[in-house]
């Protein structure tokens, strides 16, 4: 995939950066990951991005706060179209995305799957589902929408 192809936001230099996505799904090696799925968060909503980030840690806590019963999986993954910093985990929140989470409403292509990696200790875990859990009884949601953000 050539600089051509994928074009990254000009704050994104990613195209020689490794990508993770973290799910309970279990995908195939050359398969796509895209939008329009229910989010694992808040409502579940049908989701209008696909979440990515340059860090194992984020993309762990994506594979471990995902809904359903199969196993944590992170794979590695090549976007298909332009990215853009996740306004869940940046601007407001960390600014200048340290996060370095990401979005898309593009697919991903799966490149391959991490095998080896350490997740949270249950003392965190347990932190951070409590945390999502005050945060769907607030009724907070996921930024899905652009006309929305522009305007909180």
């Amino acid at each position: 995939m050539t600089e051509k192809d994928i074009s990254l936001e000009s704050s994104h230099n990613l195209t020689s950066q490794e990508l993770y996505h973290g799910t309970k799904a279990n995908l195939k090696t050359g398969g796509f990951i895209g939008p329009g799925y229910n989010s694992n968060y808040g409502k579940r909503k049908q989701a209008s991005y696909v979440y990515l980030s340059a860090t194992l840690n984020a993309a762990t806590w994506g594979a471990e706060l995902a809904l359903g019963e199969g196993p944590c999986r992170i794979y590695t993954v090549e976007p298909i179209g332009s990215i853009e910093d996740d306004p869940n985990l940046t601007d407001k929140k960390f600014p200048g995305n340290p996060t370095k989470s990401y979005r898309t409403q593009s697919p991903l292509r799966v490149t391959g799957e991490v095998m080896n990696w350490q997740g949270h200790s249950p003392e965190e875990l347990n932190s951070m589902k409590e945390h999502v859990e005050r945060m769907k009884k607030l009724g907070i949601e996921a930024i899905e929408d652009r006309e929305k953000e522009k305007n909180q």
